[in-house]
């Protein structure tokens, strides 16, 4: 515990944990898109199941750090091109996002017109398999940043667990507001295309700065917030004008009294 009176530590951690933080947006939003599938009653315990799995998951994969960084060594030559352990699982990972958001983007155009049935359909098992497919992607992304950051196990495992502690209160306000808004969780949607390609280009030694993908996305729903913002406000009625006739009667009567 030497590294509470080290500052460094200190400033580590709250570095450690904002970026813990940002790099979970794109966790919480794929959790919030597949528990939408999920009838009311299970949605709150699917997002705390998988948030505290991926919790789980990252601690695991740092206390095992000398395995992790074994996953960065060369395992097969392909075209060329070394491809780690690490690549595999990025490239797996990715390929499963890009298929995932277009088959719920299929499903959300081509769907039922009432758009309910899918969510009928999923199940709980089901939904936690996938996320737990996706945790391992991110975890691995999120452990291998850490490691980075900091010198203490003890400094990036207290990250995680702020980290996810503050992911578990916003997943449901965030899911919901998705589930409101069609829009909004096809921008989610999209923005999950944009990772999964990402972590394709990064499998395959291509980096995409994940700052280009958060500033892209972000922008697009700073509009499409104020599109909803607008849109509200043409939706609420107009007072109706004054009756000419009802209000001379009243400011006559009034005038009598």
């Amino acid at each position: 515990m030497a590294w509470l009176a080290d500052p460094q530590a200190w400033i580590a951690l709250v570095t450690l944990t904002v970026l813990e933080i940002v790099l979970g947006i794109d966790n919480i939003i794929f959790i919030s898109i597949l528990v939408g599938r999920l009838p009311k009653a299970q949605r709150n315990r699917a997002r705390t199941i998988g948030l505290a799995a991926a919790m789980v998951m990252r601690i695991a994969l740092l206390l095992s750090i000398a395995w992790v960084m074994t996953l960065t060594a060369p395992l097969l030559t392909a075209l060329g091109q070394e491809i780690s352990a690490r690549d595999l699982i990025l490239i797996g990972g990715g390929l499963f996002l890009l298929w995932k958001s277009t088959h719920e983007i299929h499903n959300s155009l081509e769907g039922g017109a009432d758009g309910k049935g899918a969510a009928v359909r999923a199940t709980l098992g089901a939904v936690l398999v996938q996320i737990a497919v996706v945790d391992i992607v991110f975890s691995l992304d999120s452990v291998i940043t850490a490691v980075g950051m900091a010198e203490h196990v003890a400094v990036m495992v207290l990250a995680i667990v702020i980290a996810v502690g503050v992911m578990m209160l916003a997943a449901r306000p965030i899911g919901e507001f998705v589930d409101r808004h069609p829009t909004i969780k096809m921008l989610a949607l999209a923005f999950l295309i944009l990772v999964g390609l990402a972590l394709v280009g990064e499998g395959l030694d291509f980096h995409v700065p994940k700052g280009y993908i958060y500033f892209a996305m972000a922008f697009s729903a700073a509009v499409e917030l104020l599109n909803l913002r607008q849109r509200g406000r043409l939706a609420k009625p107009k007072a109706a004008a004054p009756d000419p006739v009802k209000l001379r009667k009243t400011m006559h009567k009034a005038g009598r009294d």
